[in-house]
Parts: C-alpha cells; structure tokens; sequence
C-alpha cells in the first residue's frame, strides 16, 4: 500500500494555491475543482467498485471518525488529505469517486477522484492487485471531461478544466508491492534505472495532463521508504518481529527517486511557461518525524494504531477480524496501516497553514 508521501505535499500545494489568490477567506472555492490520481493515500472508494480489487477500505475500522463512523472506502479512520485541501479550499463536499454512482450530473462540477489503492506510476503493479492502472485513470479523466462538458457547457467545462487543481499521489507500492520482491523485475533493472523508468512516466503523465487543459499540478514526492511500519516489519532488524529502526538501504532508494523527480518537475515547468506544477521535498519532516515522534507530541511512529495482518497483502491492510484502532488514535502518526490518523492529517494542515501564510 502506498505511503504518508500525500501528507505535507498537499498541504504546501494548498498554501501554494492560497498564496496566488487574492487574501482573506473565499465564499467560493479558491479553485473550482480537484481532480485527483493515484493510490490508496487519496482513493476515496473506487476500489469498492472493482470486484477483484486486492486492496479494500470497505470495513470497520476505517472510518471510525469519519462522517456518520462509516466506511467509504478511504483508507484511514477519518479524512484523507484530498478531503481536508478540499475544507482548505472552501468546499463544502468532496468530488466524488469516479466508479461510483454519485459520479454524474452537477457532481462533475466540482471535480472527480480516480485514484485506486494498490494503483502506482508502473501499470502492472496496479494490474498484480486489480486496481486502476494510472493508464486507465487517465482514459476515465477523459471521459469525465466529455461528460463535464455535457453538464456544464463547453466554455465553462474548459474554465474549470484549466483552473481546478490537480493532485498526483502515488508510487510507493511501485517498490514496496512490486521491485523488492519481484526477483525478475529488480534484474532488469537496478535501483538507478528503476526510478528513471517511473520519474519518466510521471513526465509523460504530466505532459498529457497538460495537453487536456491542466494548468496547476501538484505531485508529491516519495516518503522515506524505510520508515514506514511495513517496511520496518518486512526489510527491517528483527523483521517479523516489528523490532528496528528505519531501513537505511530503503531510504536511499527514496531519495534517488526524488532527485530524479525534482529534476523532472524542473524540466517540465521550463517546457510550459503557464504551468504550475509544485513537489515538495516531505522526505526530511517525515523521517523526522519517524525517528523523533515526541518532538511533535505523538508516541509512537513506527508502530500502527490497528492491528494488521500476518500474511500476503495482510500486512498492508487492518486485520478485519480484530476490534477497532487502539483507544488513543492521537499518540499514533500512523494509523491504519502506512497512512496517517486523520489527527495527524489536520495537525500538520494547521501547522503548514500558520507556518508558511503569516
């Protein structure tokens, strides 16, 4: 499953977007639409309309704290962080998964979810777990536009396609549910290689957003992929056993994908002028904050707020037959598998909100 990498990406890409506006507080949305791809850090239930989808958040306890206590499909006890951009921006509803029914007539208006858990930059780690290949999602972004134009006019479909704000979050399960075990895959390529391969996809990705309209991408970046609690379980000292600190080998790897990505991200705002495209760099405050917890009021960052699995995917997911997340939700950083408690997602959103608009 994919990471915290959404976490401060998006949080600085809102700020990003709030600094370009005029100030003070909107009656409308800042942006008149979010239009989100990728993995299980912002699918918010498609995945529960993919029969053979691997990866579900369709049970308790996901969504403990989230409207009505009900599960909807997004991974975590709570709001996701497309949700609370979302709340940032002024909406006062969420764009809805694109598989599901809510996804027609003025629901388009305000933008679609494609993003699939267990999805990620190369297609067939998507395909090993029958979620939505980047490939695909990008095949229904165009049909939503078609349909967006049905509903809202093609003028008007045109200015929101050009102005809505775009997220890309995925990549994570690109290593940790394919390259570090998949033997045949890691001999064709080395660590180096491997990351060019995916940096130039999210290339071509963007360039083809581009090409249909989209003006403001916003891209996170890869966390540190040794200190997440799967990775720590499965690759870490005393693996099996939840002991040990962070995989240093797994976090070089994450910091070469990033310094390929940056440079890819350089590379395409030089190509287009009218392009705003943000990444930010959350590897540092992430591992930061996986080595030094209590620094920022939270005691464990290793550890999962709920019980996981022991087998195959188990260990990615919450263990449906045990009883829901632990009692104090808020001295965990991570909650429900790798992805954070809503609690950390709204502390770091206030915090970067503060930090970074005074």
């Amino acid at each position: 499953m994919a990471s915290a990498a959404a976490l401060q990406a998006l949080f600085l890409l809102v700020v990003a977007v709030v600094s370009a506006t005029s100030g003070g507080v909107q009656a409308q949305p800042i942006v008149p639409a979010i239009i989100s791809f990728g993995d299980s850090t912002i699918d918010v239930g498609n995945n529960n309309y993919l029969p053979g989808a691997v990866f579900k958040a369709d049970y308790a306890p996901y969504g403990v704290n989230f409207r009505r206590h009900e599960a909807t499909g997004r991974f975590s006890d709570g709001k996701i962080v497309t949700d609370i951009t979302a709340d940032t921006l002024g909406f006062d509803r969420y764009a809805p998964p694109y598989l599901s029914p809510q996804a027609s007539g003025k629901n388009l208006l305000i933008g679609a979810n494609f993003a699939s858990a267990a999805s990620s930059y190369y297609d067939d780690t998507a395909a090993m777990y029958d979620a939505i290949t980047l490939t695909q999602q990008l095949k229904y972004y165009k049909e939503y536009r078609s349909k967006l134009t049905a509903v809202a006019g093609r003028a008007k479909a045109r200015a929101i396609l050009s102005d809505a704000l775009y997220v890309v979050s995925t990549g994570t399960g690109d290593f940790l549910q394919n390259y570090y075990h998949n033997a045949s895959l890691s001999r064709r390529y080395d660590v180096d290689r491997y990351c060019d391969l995916l940096v130039g996809i999210f290339s071509n990705f963007a360039n083809e957003l581009y090409k249909l309209g989209a003006r403001r991408i916003g891209v996170t970046s890869m966390p540190p992929l040794g200190c997440l609690p799967a990775s720590i379980r499965l690759y870490g000292v005393g693996k099996g056993r939840g002991g040990g600190g962070c995989v240093a080998r797994l976090n070089r790897d994450a910091e070469t994908f990033n310094r390929k990505l940056n440079a890819t991200v350089r590379a395409l705002k030089t190509r287009h002028a009218d392009l705003k495209i943000a990444i930010f760099d959350i590897y540092t405050p992430l591992r930061a904050l996986a080595e030094a917890p209590a620094a920022q009021g939270f005691a464990d960052a290793k550890g999962t707020c709920c019980r996981t699995g022991t087998e195959k995917t188990r260990i990615y997911l919450c263990n449906p037959t045990t009883a829901g997340t632990c009692r104090n939700a808020t001295s965990y950083r991570i909650c429900l598998q790798n992805l954070p408690c809503a609690c950390v997602v709204q502390k770091h959103v206030t915090t970067l909100l503060v930090d970074t608009t005074r």
